[in-house]
């Protein structure tokens, strides 16, 4: 805890005295007087701290603003209050970049003033409830007041072109093909990007609101598709969360068939990933072979857990299946048999210069931009950041376990295609040894039923980075708020840096390179 008393102690030092402070594990939660709310994000960012998360809640009579930092994988919660009457607040964005589309996200959801912001533009309103309505408000219904039609989000104001020769390309938010919105505008000068601008959550799902009164089986399910590819992920924080308000320890046996979830997760999403990449850049040859790889793994998911995608397997204490000798060993063979195939694709891969041409220096975000961006997960550690909450932050089981946590620092899409692989070798050692130590026992407990205002915290590894989750009991152990955080919320950015002085023909690989969700930052 040397971290946290250096930060609380620097904190006080400079006129920051705290108003309350308890533990909510994994963190500890200092509130301080919205003053210096701005303030303390200086300090904290002078000391080396990293901001990782930012929410707001509806008490009643107050609003509470939380913003999450780590350094050396502790964790400090900040917490201030303001009036619902005159909800202002000074912006830690100045200090910490990657909050900016996070207290946006609260600006148009509560309907805080972040008075100090660099860009106080919208973020996820769109045109779907006026200016002057707060849907995580306790005052708005769950349906809102919808308009028969909503009108088009077509006076959004992005940064406008300039000079003769530069040119604008808007892309999106409708895309060919089966992803998600998501509005991309270009400026170029000939085939060289000068300037993207990136617009998303036009499919704004309420999810914080819709969990608002869910039971926490309800809330799991909920979770489980905040974004579809990082189902054990997400679920996974939310029961976390859950109990650690409750105070409970989930069986040994359960954890262990957690991470066996979570790694089976990061590797079939790996896969595709790579796969995606070498598709963008012409080479259908290995899309297909990392597909077909990725499928097998699927259908394994599908026989063994009963869900290709592992969707409602994690449940409140516990996991909803389990493993017998002959899945075990079904597994493990699988293994050995995506190992050998994966080094002979490799191989093939490895030897295509051309594959090379496209990747190599193509797109590169340098370790100083990912350290201001917050990056997380493959996107991060293409770029020198290391963190993995795995190894940095252990939760059951990882805390019984070594986790290598693979770096590379050039930065570009070579090497983010690169740390994929290394990702998946790890995820396959672990997957090694949680399948030959599974411990004994139940694989779910209880959860009882929590009192109002019990609270919890639930940080894991997913696939993409670190899943911040938040969660707070109601009335009669109902959820009363939900926040997660997915890694994409400090990822996106990170791509309107990549591309930059790269051709537009490139920007379809570079895009794919970082694979950010839509569905994670459209709540």
């Amino acid at each position: 805890m040397t971290h946290v008393n250096d930060l609380v102690s620097l904190l006080e030092t400079e006129g920051i005295p705290r108003q309350g402070e308890h533990e909510l594990l994994p963190a500890r939660v200092w509130q301080i007087e919205s003053g210096h709310w701005g303030n303390a994000a200086r300090l904290a960012r002078e000391a080396g701290w990293r901001w990782s998360a930012g929410w707001a809640e509806d008490l009643g009579d107050t609003l509470r603003v939380n913003s999450l930092l780590e350094k050396g994988g502790k964790y400090v919660l900040l917490r201030t209050e303001i009036s619902p009457q005159t909800p202002e607040l000074p912006s830690q964005t100045p200090h910490f970049l990657a909050a900016d589309r996070c207290e946006r996200h609260t600006q148009d959801l509560f309907g805080i003033r972040f008075l100090d912001h660099p860009d106080p533009r919208r973020w996820t309103r769109h045109q779907a409830w006026s200016g002057d309505e707060h849907p995580l408000r306790k005052d708005f219904p769950l349906a809102g007041n919808p308009l028969e039609k909503t009108p088009p989000d077509k006076d959004y104001p992005f940064v406008k072109a300039q000079g003769a020769s530069v040119y604008e390309i808007p892309v999106g938010p409708v895309h060919a093909g089966i992803i998600e919105p998501g509005h991309f505008r270009f400026q170029a000068v000939g085939e060289t990007v000068l300037n993207l601008e990136e617009h998303l959550g036009y499919v704004h799902k309420g999810i914080e609101k819709l969990a608002e009164g869910r039971n926490p089986e309800g809330l799991a399910r909920l979770a489980g598709r905040v974004s579809g590819d990082t189902t054990v992920g997400h679920a996974w924080a939310a029961c976390l969360a859950m109990e650690r308000a409750a105070g409970i320890t989930i069986p040994d046996r359960a954890a262990s068939l957690r991470a066996i979830l979570a790694e089976r997760e990061r590797i079939a999403n790996h896969l595709g990933d790579m796969g995606a990449i070498c598709n963008d850049v012409g080479y259908a040859f290995a899309h297909y072979q990392f597909g077909r790889l990725r499928e097998n793994w699927l259908r394994d998911n599908r026989d063994v857990f009963g869900h290709r995608l592992l969707m409602d397997r994690v449940v409140p204490g516990g996991v909803a299946v389990d493993l017998d000798r002959e899945a075990i060993e079904r597994l493990d063979t699988a293994l050995n048999r995506l190992g050998r195939e994966l080094d002979e694709l490799l191989d093939i891969v490895d030897r295509n210069t051309t594959l090379g041409d496209r990747l190599y220096t193509t797109g590169i975000l340098t370790p100083q931009t990912a350290a201001t961006l917050g990056c997380l997960g493959y996107v991060g550690r293409s770029s020198g950041q290391s963190f993995d909450a795995r190894r940095d932050a252990p939760y059951p089981p990882y805390d019984q376990l070594k986790v290598k946590v693979p770096v590379e620092e050039v930065g570009d899409v070579g090497s983010r295609f690169w740390i994929r692989y290394k990702e998946i070798r790890v995820a396959m050692r672990l997957l090694r040894v949680l399948l030959g130590r599974l411990p004994a026992g139940e694989v779910r407990v209880d959860l009882p039923e929590l009192d109002e205002g019990a609270e919890g915290l639930g940080i894991v590894e997913g696939w993409r980075g670190e899943i911040i989750t938040y969660v707070r009991f109601g009335k009669n152990g109902r959820i009363d708020r939900y926040y997660p955080r997915d890694p994409s919320w400090l990822n996106w950015p990170a791509l309107e840096r990549i591309v930059l002085e790269n051709i537009v023909p490139d920007f379809p690989v570079c895009n794919k390179s970082v694979n950010g969700s839509y569905s994670g930052v459209d709540l």
